[in-house]
């Protein structure tokens, strides 16, 4: 493996198809694709100025580097990534990825971050100002993570998510196989048309979560004041300790809480109608 050490690079393309570097204390000035098509590369403590370093690479690690808002749009189109101690202020990471697990990361400015990715494990990470992080993605593993932003997860599928907090509206839209556990979620418009969204043990606010959702499980959640109008035409399996403040005409299934302020059938609510309401826990 070539080492380059204590360098500055600018311009375009300057490490173009490089393959077997490892690179410490290098800075990549402004420019365009320093790092593209590149293959098994190494970045120790590295700082990336320029416009869209790292596309189309095969298995790189990026430790204790930073990513500035000039790096924007830095990660497409590669695969294999190991990210671990580094800060993102550039917009647009990780889009068309496939394979990569990110630890003990600060993503500064998140919004479209995450787009059509595969494989994806994160551990310990911040995410901010993140609207539309995480759209049309699949499998998914995350250990605690931080989110601020909304339109989340929409359109993804095979997520599992541990021991997280996310402040994040119209999240898990059009999503297949979800599972949320031990975490809070907070946001209007929760998991509409979702299908197979299970949450364990998660604290839920914001208004009308979980409508036109279609096999929805709920175990051992709770409600803030807030999320009221729950369920509107789901399919639904739902225990939820303590008190929900509305339902509002689920489909069929079951609720079961601690107590529910008020529960709305009309005229409107879609056949078969037959969802069992009981605060008996």
């Amino acid at each position: 493996m070539t080492e380059i050490k204590d360098r500055e690079f600018s311009g375009e393309r300057p490490l173009y198809a490089e393959h077997d570097l490892y690179l410490e204390n290098v800075v990549i000035h402004a420019g365009e694709s320093a790092l593209k098509e590149t293959g098994n590369i190494t970045a120790v403590k590295c700082r990336f100025e320029g416009k869209y370093p790292l596309w189309c690479c095969k298995d790189f690690t990026v430790k204790d580097c930073i990513f500035t808002v000039g790096a924007r749009a830095a990660l497409w189109y590669s695969s294999g990534l190991l990210m671990e101690d580094t800060i993102v202020d550039a917009p647009k990471m990780f889009r068309e990825m496939d394979g990569m697990t990110i630890r003990r990361v600060l993503i500064d400015s998140a919004a479209e971050t995450f787009w059509s990715c595969r494989g994806i494990r994160i551990e310990d990470v911040t995410a901010q100002r993140a609207d539309y992080i995480f759209m049309h993605c699949s499998d998914i593993r995350i250990d605690r993570l931080k989110l601020d932003g909304n339109y989340s997860f929409q359109w993804t599928r095979d997520v599992e998510i541990h021991d997280s907090i996310l402040n994040t509206k119209d999240a898990f839209w059009e999503t297949d196989n979800v599972s949320v556990y031990d975490s809070e979620i907070n946001g209007e418009f929760l998991g509409w048309h979702s299908r197979n969204l299970k949450l364990v043990r998660c604290h839920i606010t914001g208004s009308q979560p979980l409508c036109y959702a279609e096999n929805l499980v709920l175990e051992d959640c709770s409600f803030g004041p807030d999320a009221d109008l729950a369920f509107e035409y789901s399919s639904v399996k739902a225990t939820v300790k303590g008190a929900v403040t509305s339902v509002k005409n689920p489909r069929t299934g079951f609720i079961k809480a601690g107590s529910i302020g008020e529960i709305i059938l009309d005229a409107n609510i879609k056949a078969p109608g037959d969802c069992m309401i009981t605060t008996e826990l």
